[in-house]
């Protein structure tokens, strides 16, 4: 059996840590390690726990959940972090997915959905909200540029534009008829052609240089 998924949960209401922390413990191979209610907290609480993910309220006081994933992504790369934020997305997320947020979630989603989620980030996956895809894709238009000469196949461009959307490598690969492993193999090979460090940033890159277009498939 697999080691759980180590989870702290960072946010300034009581009601939706404890809500959100009662969704988690119910689901094997979860484990909710901490709470904080700030990113001061937040970012002590990591240091001290070394949780596998956290998940991060955008907007708190004392330190917000921008400042603190951004501070967190440096001190604590090997963490992986996911912001979670209400029904409006903002220019902020722009900057916090190019510096390598690995999920973006709204809070409206289904308990389902955002265990999916925990899942795909903590296998090394993205999870980015299709409101999120469409802010990232209205920032890309004003600043896109011809793209460089990446020697990506036809499938792999095929894949990359899956990689654009929230399906994990198990359902690209549903979707294409082939197996998960083959969907990582070309996601390892898209990565390295391109120079980018996760699937997050390969995206934007791909968005900036119009290679692809963010869809919600």
């Amino acid at each position: 059996m697999s080691d759980p998924i180590r989870i702290l949960i960072v946010d300034d209401h009581a009601v939706v840590r404890k809500g959100l922390a009662m969704v988690l413990r119910l689901e094997a191979g979860l484990e909710v390690v901490g709470e904080a209610e700030n990113g001061r907290a937040g970012l002590e609480a990591a240091q001290r726990l070394q949780p596998d993910i956290v998940l991060v309220d955008l907007v708190m006081p004392e330190m917000d959940g921008q400042e603190m994933a951004l501070t967190l992504r440096k001190s604590n790369p090997h963490i992986k972090i996911m912001m979670l934020t209400g029904t409006e997305v903002d220019d902020r997320v722009y900057d916090l997915v190019a510096a390598g947020i690995e999920g973006y979630v709204l809070k409206n989603i289904e308990p389902g959905e955002l265990i999916r989620a925990i899942r795909a980030v903590a296998h090394g996956e993205a999870y980015l909200h299709p409101d999120v895809m469409k802010k990232i894709l209205q920032r890309m238009s004003q600043q896109a540029h011809p793209a460089d000469s990446f020697s990506l196949t036809p499938r792999e461009l095929e894949v990359l534009e899956w990689m654009a959307t929230p399906n994990t490598y198990r359902q690209i690969a549903n979707h294409l008829g082939v197996s998960e492993e083959t969907v990582r193999s070309h996601a390892k090979s898209i990565l390295e052609k391109m120079k980018q460090p996760n699937r997050a940033q390969a995206v934007l890159a791909a968005m900036r240089m119009k290679l692809i277009r963010a869809t919600e498939q």
